[in-house]
């Protein structure tokens, strides 16, 4: 998800304190073992103080504290904005973790107060060499699964894209209504790897309020609102040509991507996070209203991300192996009785305590796939 001004309701504000007793994040790397530090992160709305400028190659946790009075997001840079780690939506007075494999090389780490702008920065270096996460056979067989899934994701991406494209420079309304959530639901089962490349998220996915002040919305949720807010779509052709253009710019950047076995895990918990933090208030989909096939393809990311390292967890604890399968199962349950023909409801149609139960659910789950990180660093 591209960074996010939002009011968060009651439900996600809970999720947010749920997680941040579990850890969670986002990250990928090049050496690995379990962490032996844990780095200090103290952010306001104003600095952002890490108690680290220089580090050995390994695996690190970063415990991120929000003293401010927005919400905030912790992020770790490699040359060129690449998104090494991030931890988004940490609450004030909340504490969020991060685990994440870095190699030597130059980074830099941000908090980015209101979620929005490039974030304070604080340079950081990693010097040295260790043994990579990906040398372990069963690691380098789940990060194998899931590229292939990857994979499969971007050329359906592509593909419908293209169709829902087609549709909007043809000014169909309804066909490209119809379209338009098909098309998003690969975006939405593989958004940690599109957030990886930090450029493209936002032109891909952002909300009109992401936007800075000058800058240019672009991307799917320019045409929501076309779709379904005016019914225009005369002035939507270069927002849909540029969206395609994007769309090939990130399968392209996607095919020479070095997954490591920390983005599968932490990218599972994120997707989650996802539901949790934001998609839960309904603020993902304000126009269409499909948030509900967001929810699903989130959640569908998530599970295959952690199938893919099932039989890591499996041998390291089997009992939460188990535990992590009773626990998609109920939230797919959860989800599934608000399935409508071959989508789903309207968020609109829900009621508060139906949201309530869904934002429960995924939290429980949540609880289970944030000690994934760990077991796989471990």
């Amino acid at each position: 998800m591209y960074a996010r001004k939002t009011s968060l309701v009651a439900a996600g504000a809970a999720s947010l304190a749920l997680l941040a007793a579990c850890g969670g994040g986002s990250s990928a790397g090049g050496s690995g073992s379990e962490a032996s530090d844990d780095i200090a992160v103290s952010a306001t709305d104003t600095t952002c103080d890490v108690d680290a400028t220089e580090l050995d190659a390994g695996t690190h946790q970063f415990t991120v504290t929000n003293t401010g009075s927005s919400t905030t997001e912790f992020y770790l840079y490699a040359e060129g904005d690449r998104i090494m780690g991030e931890v988004e939506n940490i609450a004030p007075g909340v504490a969020r973790t991060l685990l994440v494999e870095l190699p030597a090389g130059e980074y830099q780490a941000a908090c980015k107060p209101g979620m929005v702008g490039d974030g304070i920065r604080n340079a950081l270096t990693v010097t040295g060499e260790s043994q990579q996460l990906s040398d372990d056979e069963q690691l380098q067989t789940a990060v194998e699964d899931y590229t292939r899934y990857v994979g499969s994701q971007t050329t359906a991406l592509r593909e419908q894209t293209q169709a829902f494209v087609d549709a909007v420079n043809a000014g169909d309304v309804a066909t490209a209504q119809g379209l338009y959530q098909v098309a998003r639901t690969y975006f939405e089962r593989i958004e940690p790897v599109a957030e990886s490349f930090g450029d493209l998220d936002p032109r891909i996915d952002a909300r009109e309020n992401d936007v800075e002040e000058g800058g240019t919305w672009t991307g799917f949720h320019v045409l929501e609102r076309d779709l379904w807010q005016t019914g225009d779509l005369s002035a939507s052709g270069p927002v849909a040509d540029q969206l395609m253009t994007d769309v090939d710019d990130l399968i392209t950047r996607v095919q020479t991507l070095e997954l490591q076995p920390l983005d599968l895990a932490n990218g599972a918990l994120g997707l989650l996070d996802e539901i949790a933090s934001s998609k839960i208030t309904g603020e993902e989909e304000r126009y269409s209203r499909t948030d509900l096939w967001d929810f699903q393809a989130n959640l569908d990311g998530s599970q295959t991300a952690i199938a893919s390292l099932r039989p890591v967890i499996a041998e390291a604890d089997p009992d939460l192996a188990a535990a992590l399968d009773s626990a998609f199962a109920a939230t797919q349950a959860d989800l599934a009785q608000f399935a409508s023909g071959d989508g789903f409801l309207l968020y609109t149609e829900l009621t508060a305590e139906q949201l309530q139960g869904l934002s429960d659910s995924i939290n429980a789950l949540a609880a289970q796939v944030s000690q994934v990180p760990a077991v796989v660093a471990g």
